[in-house]
């Protein structure tokens, strides 16, 4: 456990931590210096885990990718994602969506899946101009524009068709470093005049979601992310305090620079932290 002693002294306070994935336990390929083992210290204390996540994709998916990148599934105690709470949602009649087979859904995603559509029995196509739902779920911003997306997407904007936004991050981590998400995605999908319902970080369905699988009140959980846009603001909207750790898409920012996101935001988190190391 060497190497941990601010983060294991600011968890040492809490019941319950909410980690995010990316930016803060690893960078999609390998996992930062000292993830697996902050995630071993809070297992030895008895602190409840759960990863949270602004994915698209199912929790166990993003727990197998884990796996395979070196997180034990034992090491944490739950998996959530955004993807998660809007297949809950959708199942349960919380959104402006009518469920069957007739009901014609384009996927936007970081992949060629269209896994969310399926689970609830939703016809699949790709063809903006005939969709009756748009799913944006991920991004394969590297090697497709902002505007690219936008044309494909304008028929159905044009017609109002609704938008489910199940990942409202604006940046993704790539290997060379950010590219837009799903979040610009659906931010161009409004501004051409397509109504966009936002399910993840940082609004509360996710987190009240994962208090309930954590058996917590929010004053008993610590949230830890690398977005202060996402994962600070989210954390002090539900009443939760916040650490941000610097090895996700803030890493290079100068302090000032860090600053001037927290002013924008009118939020700052209740610690900072260089990374799990520290």
């Amino acid at each position: 456990m060497k190497g941990l002693p601010l983060f294991a002294a600011v968890s040492a306070a809490f019941d319950t931590v909410f980690l995010d994935q990316f930016g803060v336990l690893h960078d999609g390929h390998r996992p930062y210096p000292g993830a697996v083992d902050a995630l071993r210290l809070l297992k030895s204390r008895g602190t409840r885990t759960v990863i949270i996540s602004n994915s698209g994709k199912p929790g166990e998916a993003n727990a197998q990718r884990m796996t395979r990148l070196g997180f034990p599934r034992d090491l944490y105690d739950h998996f959530l994602t955004s993807g998660d709470v809007a297949r809950s949602m959708l199942l349960d009649g919380e959104l402006p969506v009518i469920l069957g087979p007739s009901i014609r859904c384009l996927t936007i995603a970081s992949s060629d899946e269209h896994e969310l559509a399926d689970s609830v029995g939703l016809a699949s196509t790709d063809r903006a101009e005939e969709a009756d739902l748009v799913i944006i779920g991920g991004s394969q911003g590297e090697t497709i524009s902002l505007d690219s997306y936008a044309a494909s997407l304008a028929p159905a904007a044009r017609r109002g068709i609704p938008c489910l936004c199940t990942n409202p991050d604006r940046l993704a981590l790539g290997l060379k470093g950010t590219f837009p998400g799903a979040g610009a995605i659906a931010e161009r999908y409004e501004t051409l005049g397509g109504p966009v319902t936002w399910i993840g970080k940082p609004h509360p369905a996710i987190y009240a979601a994962a208090a309930r699988l954590a058996g917590q009140t929010p004053g008993n959980i610590l949230c830890v992310g690398d977005s202060v846009e996402h994962d600070i603001v989210g954390a002090h909207r539900f009443g939760a305090r916040a650490a941000l750790v610097r090895t996700g898409i803030h890493a290079d920012f100068e302090e000032a620079e860090l600053v001037a996101e927290f002013a924008r935001h009118g939020v700052a988190p209740d610690v900072i932290l260089s990374g799990l190391v520290g």
